[in-house]
């Protein structure tokens, strides 16, 4: 069983950020040929020799097991329930082993948005493997994408990028949360961290003191924290005291002094550079507003 579509690209396409190029799902037998001759040139390759594409290709694994490898990546093993990325300009190879069943999705993209998730770490070529597990959302949304690639509905690009979108952010956050699930004491831990900065803001509360009262050394639960939350436990303090601070000038007469002493900022001339930095207002501004 296979669905394969590539897409044309028009300019205007381009312009909202994120295009898609092809999108598609195969099914293969143990011991079929592979890849399937269906493909256009220059995506059909031979495994042995690999291939380079000029675009990013997002594949799902939903049965089967296989062998990866990348420039960037060395050789690793890929089975149900994993994704990977492929990286425009990248050599790559991948096929399901020979006595393997191999059901795949995926779908190609490319533009500024994707670029910039790219250069600022959020996807990387030497960690191109995700495991998310066997996921119906994942799996509804890549037909939603082939159904909206074969009808070419109007605008159905834009619903592409969308969903294209979802499926980026569904597998960076299931693959994060697998890897933290393996230690729930951990999360929980992070749960009640959080909860904590939440419940003390108004209190001189430090990281360290938090640290401490978890039964972790400084540094661990900075990288707990920064795994779980994307953050550094000082920035989320940081950033929900001003959350809290815009609260106070909506909703009270305090004064801007009175706020930056009432949340626990070193002086009120920091707390307004760092308010300024954070929203391009000043808190009077913010205030009159």
């Amino acid at each position: 069983m296979k669905s394969v579509k590539y897409i044309v690209e028009n300019p205007r396409d381009a312009l909202w950020g994120l295009s898609i190029t092809t999108v598609g799902y195969e099914c293969y037998k143990a011991n079929d040929p592979y890849p399937s001759k269906e493909h256009n040139s220059g995506y059909y390759f031979d495994p042995d020799k690999g291939r380079t594409i000029q675009e990013y290709q997002l594949c799902y694994i939903t049965e089967g097991v296989g062998t990866f490898k990348s420039a960037s990546c060395p050789s690793c093993e890929i089975r149900s329930g994993m994704m990977f990325l492929l990286f425009p300009n990248e050599w790559h190879t991948f096929s399901p082993h020979k006595n393997s069943t191999w059901k795949q999705y995926w779908i190609g993209f490319k533009g500024i948005n994707i670029d910039l998730r790219a250069e600022n770490g959020f996807i990387k070529k030497e960690k191109p493997l995700f495991n998310v597990g066997i996921n119906d959302n994942i799996v509804g949304a890549f037909k939603q994408a082939i159904d909206a690639a074969l009808n070419e509905s109007p605008h159905f690009q834009i619903l592409l990028a969308g969903i294209t979108n979802y499926l980026l952010g569904l597998m960076f956050c299931l693959d994060q949360n697998k890897k933290l699930g393996e230690n729930n004491s951990i999360i929980h831990k992070m749960n009640l961290a959080r909860g904590w900065m939440h419940e003390d803001l108004e209190k001189p509360v430090s990281v360290q003191d938090i640290a401490n009262k978890l039964g972790m050394s400084y540094s661990s639960f900075r990288k707990y924290f920064k795994d779980y939350s994307g953050v550094s436990p000082s920035r989320y303090l940081q950033d929900i005291r001003l959350q809290h601070a815009k609260a106070l000038l909506r909703t009270t007469e305090l004064s801007i002094k009175e706020i930056a002493y009432r949340l626990h900022f070193e002086t009120s001339d920091y707390f307004s550079s760092l308010f300024h930095k954070k929203t391009g207002l000043s808190p009077s501004e913010f205030r009159n507003l």
